[in-house]
Formats: C-alpha cells, sequence, structure tokens
C-alpha cells in the first residue's frame, strides 16, 4: 500500500481557519473515495487558544455545508511536525513567517506553502476572528483544498 499524504492545515489559534480547512479536505477526499490515501490535521502557531475546540462560527458553516467534523482540541505545531508531514500549510504570511521560525526550515525547502497559492492567488485567507465573515474564509478555504487536490493530480 501507498504511503498516505499527510496534510497539516495551520492558521494563528487553530479554532477558525485551519479546522474549517482541515474538515473540509477530509471531506473532499472522502467524497472522492481516496480517503485511505490522506491523513490531514490542523495545528496553530501560536499558544492562546490550545485546548479549545472549534469556534462556533467555524462549526455552523461546516454544518450548513453538511461537512462532518469532530470535538478537538487546539494544538501548537512543534518542530517534529515538519518532518512527520508532506504538506504543511498556512492560511497567512505571518503563519507561514511563525511556521519558518517554528520548523527551522524555510518555504524554499518545498514542504511549507500558502493555502490560495494553489489556486494562483497570492492574498491570505480571509481570517475571520477579524472580519466575523466565515463565508467568505469557507470560499477561500474551498477555493484553496480544490486547487490543492488539482495539485496532488487528484
Amino acid at each position: 500500500m501507498k504511503e498516505k499524504i499527510k496534510v497539516l492545515m495551520v492558521c494563528h489559534g487553530n479554532i477558525c481557519r485551519s479546522p474549517m480547512a482541515e474538515f473540509v479536505l477530509k471531506d473532499m477526499v472522502a467524497k472522492r473515495g481516496f480517503a485511505d490515501r490522506f491523513e490531514i490535521a490542523s495545528a496553530a502557531t501560536s499558544r492562546e487558544e490550545i485546548g479549545n475546540d472549534i469556534h462556533y462560527g467555524t462549526r455552523d458553516i461546516l454544518r450548513r455545508h453538511m461537512i462532518p467534523f469532530s470535538r478537538r482540541r487546539a494544538r501548537q505545531i512543534e518542530r517534529d511536525d515538519y518532518d512527520y508531514y508532506d504538506y504543511l500549510i498556512g492560511m497567512d504570511n505571518a503563519n507561514i513567517r511563525n511556521m519558518e521560525r517554528i520548523f527551522g526550515h524555510s518555504r524554499e525547502e518545498g514542504k511549507i506553502f500558502s493555502l490560495l497559492e494553489f489556486a494562483g492567488i497570492y492574498r491570505e485567507v480571509a481570517d475571520p476572528w477579524y472580519t466575523g465573515n466565515f463565508d467568505k474564509t469557507y470560499e477561500d478555504v474551498l477555493t484553496g483544498c480544490e486547487a490543492f487536490l488539482k495539485y496532488l493530480g487528484e
């Protein structure tokens, strides 16, 4: 059996954007029939929300789009995540800088990405913590995850 593709979605607190991306991507691969070929998780660059579950706004939007999710606890990325995961995908530029600092590796090494770059969009995933607009974040996450699967060649 082929080794699983390991993906870690990363945002600041691991309660809004990265868990949204985690569960959207899990749903996409499940609907395409290849969930068994992936290991998908999410984490934070900060310690602010460690132990907290998904933000209610993210839960609401996942429910509205009938995307299954489970209770989870926010966690911070660790140095070992760099070696474990194949793709480390940040939601914004600050996430990328903090990932590079924590991992001790740069994005030029080919494992650290920005989610929307897979779609050829060079801006950050909208942060609903500040905007309150979970619909816009969902659109960005959907666009980025679809493009990521195309990048992988489905």
